[in-house]
Order: C-alpha cells, then sequence, then structure tokens
C-alpha cells in the first residue's frame, strides 16, 4: 500500500488504543502527527511526531492540523466520567478537532462508541441485531458525548462537506475479557486495519460502522463498511470457551447492550420500554 502524501493526526496517542495505531500505521509508512494531554509513554515510530496538547486549546489544535489530509480522533474521556470532566474535552474539544478540518479540507474518524446506543436491549434469538440508523440511547454521560460527536459529524457533512467516518467501538483490547465481549470484541489489527481503510477510501460522505470483530454473536448489523472496504478479520469465538460463563451477575447490566455502565447509578424500579417514546412494555 501506498501512504498518502500528507501527514495523519492521531489524538489521543497516548491512550492504549492510540499507542497501537501509532506504532502500526507508522509501520505501514504514514507520517502521523501525535498529541495527547499526557506524554507519549512509548519509542516514537518512525516518521511520527509528537506535541503534548489539550483539546480544550483549539489554537494549538488548528496548528497540529495544518496540512493533514485526515484526523484519527481518539482523545479525550474514554471511559464513564462526572458530566463536568467529560465536557471539556468530549464536547469543546471535539468543536476544535472540526474546526481544524473544515479548514483543512480534511476527514476526520471519530472514535464513538457502543455507549451511545447502550440502553438498546441486547438481540435475543433470531431479534434482528441494530443497523447504523438505529436511534441513540446513551448510557452515560460518555456514551451522550459520543452521540454529540456523532451528530457534529452530521452537521459538518451537511453544512461544510467535511467527510467523516464514526465507529462505535464495542470493546477493544488484546481479548476478550467476559461473555459480553463475545458479541463487542475488537481486535487491535482489525482497528488498524480499519484506520488504514478510512485514510485510503476514494470517497466517504458521513458513515457509521459497527467497531468490532467478526463475531457471530454480534449485537449489531448492517453499516457502511462498504464505503472504505473493510471486512474484520479476527473474532472472539477463538476464545469463547475461556469467558462464555463470565457473567457480571447484574440484571440490567445483562439486559442492554452497554454492558457495565448502565448499571452505573441506576435508579430505575423497572426498565425503560424497548419503545423510547411508549410509556411502558
Amino acid at each position: 500500500m501506498t501512504a498518502p502524501q500528507k501527514p495523519v493526526l492521531l489524538t489521543g496517542a497516548s491512550g492504549n488504543l492510540g499507542r497501537v495505531l501509532a506504532r502500526d500505521l507508522a509501520a505501514q509508512g504514514y507520517t502521523l502527527r501525535l498529541t495527547d494531554l499526557t506524554p507519549f509513554p512509548d519509542a516514537l515510530p518512525e516518521g511520527a511526531t509528537f506535541t503534548r496538547a489539550d483539546l480544550n486549546d483549539g489554537v494549538t489544535i488548528l496548528q497540529l492540523a495544518e496540512g493533514c489530509g485526515a484526523i484519527l480522533h481518539f482523545g479525550g474521556c474514554s471511559t464513564d466520567q462526572a458530566f463536568e470532566t467529560v465536557l471539556g474535552p468530549n464536547i469543546r474539544g471535539l468543536y476544535h478537532i472540526y474546526e481544524a478540518a473544515r479548514r483543512e479540507g480534511a476527514r476526520v474518524l471519530f472514535a464513538s462508541s457502543n455507549h451511545a446506543i447502550g440502553f438498546h436491549e441486547r438481540p435475543q434469538g433470531n431479534e434482528a441485531r441494530l443497523d447504523a440508523t438505529c436511534e441513540f440511547r446513551p448510557d452515560s454521560f460518555y456514551g451522550l458525548s459520543k452521540a454529540y460527536g456523532e451528530l457534529m459529524g452530521r452537521l459538518y457533512w451537511d453544512k461544510h462537506g467535511v467527510e467523516n467516518l464514526n465507529v462505535r467501538i464495542g470493546s477493544s483490547f488484546p481479548e476478550p475479557a467476559d461473555a459480553r465481549m463475545l458479541a463487542t470484541w475488537l481486535s487491535y489489527a482489525d482497528l488498524t486495519r480499519l484506520c488504514a481503510r478510512f485514510i485510503e477510501a476514494p470517497k466517504l460522505g458521513h458513515a457509521v460502522v459497527w467497531g468490532a470483530s467478526r463475531n457471530p454473536a454480534t449485537f449489531w448489523g448492517a453499516d457502511h463498511r462498504d464505503r472504505i472496504g473493510w471486512e474484520p478479520e479476527d473474532t472472539a469465538e477463538d476464545y469463547r470457551a475461556a469467558v462464555e460463563n463470565k457473567l457480571s451477575g447484574n440484571p440490567v447490566v445483562e439486559r442492554y447492550q452497554g454492558g457495565g455502565y448502565t448499571g452505573t447509578g441506576y435508579s430505575r424500579a423497572t426498565p425503560s420500554p424497548r419503545d423510547p417514546f411508549a410509556l411502558e412494555d
């Protein structure tokens, strides 16, 4: 594969996924500009630079994006946090990313999350899987910020023509850790392949892809992966025997697609209806 001439900006480069992407994309020949609020903990990959920056600092983000053809946005709060903690990096920070993309004519891969739709119930038996056009049902302030981020991409595509890919990441770890991840696991290799396909895609528009490997137990169905020519190659089934009995024991957590995030601070006496506008099921 021939790497593009324009550099790629990777935010959140010091996080677990950012470090993997920095290493593997640099090895494929991409010129990377890495940034994070915390120092980069590894040896800097060949062809990469690192700048320590806060997503709230719009001027620095504009400077980092100058001349870039693509932005891989993995920065911000990556776990369930209080609203005030999420607000700055995940809301204001994302605005700075899209403003930079608009100015530079760059495309954006937004690391969204299954937590943007986490209060959809898990499919049972032959029930239909969610497709990419399903309603947002966030399960936390973190998930709410991801729904906001996808809508930001929608706005910037409709109003400014900024191409964007919203990857609703399931659970990206070296291997599945519990039974839920038989449906949601995304291998590091599949994530790297997805990002490379995004950078190389001739046309994109505004698109959503479920960020999960080739898992037969998946909660999710149709999306826009054909636009980037991505098909996952790994599968959580290789780990089934080790994790299929690792359940939370919490009926709320096991009912909903968002898993543990749905149970944090949960105060309803009965589950909300599947129809988000119904009074009761």
